[in-house]
């Protein structure tokens, strides 16, 4: 018997990995795994300090008008 039903899961860990492969292995159900590529650690870091700063209210509101001027002041 043939299901259409697809499941996606998202470990979080190795272990959780090792896990899946295991139960799918155990159960003879064919998987496969798609790797997808991260971002980079720093860049991550630097996304999150901006999200920490806006909640913080630390940020500079720029009209729209004044775009160039803002720019020019840099």
């Amino acid at each position: 018997m043939k299901s259409q039903d697809i499941f996606i899961a998202h470990p979080q860990t190795i272990e959780q990995v090792s896990a899946l492969k295991a139960f799918m292995q155990a159960l003879k159900i064919k998987f496969e795994i798609s790797k997808v590529e991260n971002y980079d650690l720093d860049f991550v870091a630097k996304i999150e300090e901006s999200k920490k700063q806006i909640a913080e209210g630390n940020f500079t509101e720029v009209k729209a008008d004044n775009i160039k001027s803002f720019i020019d002041s840099l």
